[in-house]
C-alpha cells in the first residue's frame, strides 16, 4: 500500500508555470513507476506523463510534450511536474498514480494507487 498525496495547484495565467509534487508513503517509492493525470470537467481522466522507477525514463502525452517535464526523487519519496507555457486547455484536477508494475500505462484502470487531486486552473 501507498499513499500519495498532491500538492503545488493553483490559478496561472496562460504562458505561465506551476510545479506540482506528489509525496508518497507506505512502501517503498522507489519501487513504483509514477505518473500524471488529469480530469477535466465532463471529460475522462487523461494521461499526461509518467517515470519509471528509476527515472531513467519518462513519458509523455502529445498535447504537453515540450512543456510539461516529469521528475523523481526516491530519497524524498517525491514525483514532481513541472508545467511551463501552460494554456487554458491544461485546466483540470491533475492525480499523481502509481503502480506496482513496471509498465508506463496510458489507461488510468492500470493504476494501483491514486491521490487525491490538485486543481490547475488557467486563465486566458
Amino acid at each position: 500500500q501507498v499513499q500519495l498525496v498532491e500538492s503545488g495547484g493553483g490559478l496561472v495565467q496562460a504562458g505561465g508555470s506551476l510545479r506540482l509534487s506528489c509525496a508518497a508513503s507506505g512502501r517503498t517509492f522507489s519501487g513504483y513507476t509514477m505518473g500524471w493525470f488529469r480530469q477535466a470537467p465532463g471529460k475522462e481522466r487523461e494521461f499526461v506523463a509518467g517515470i519509471r522507477r528509476s527515472g531513467g525514463n519518462t513519458y509523455y502525452a502529445d498535447s504537453v510534450k515540450g512543456r510539461f517535464t516529469i521528475s523523481r526523487d526516491n530519497a524524498k519519496n517525491t514525483v514532481y511536474l513541472q508545467m511551463n507555457s501552460l494554456k487554458p486547455e491544461d485546466t483540470a484536477v491533475y492525480y499523481c498514480a502509481a503502480d506496482a508494475g513496471l509498465g508506463v500505462y496510458t489507461i488510468s484502470s492500470r493504476w494501483d494507487y491514486w491521490g487525491q487531486g490538485t486543481q490547475v486552473t488557467v486563465s486566458s
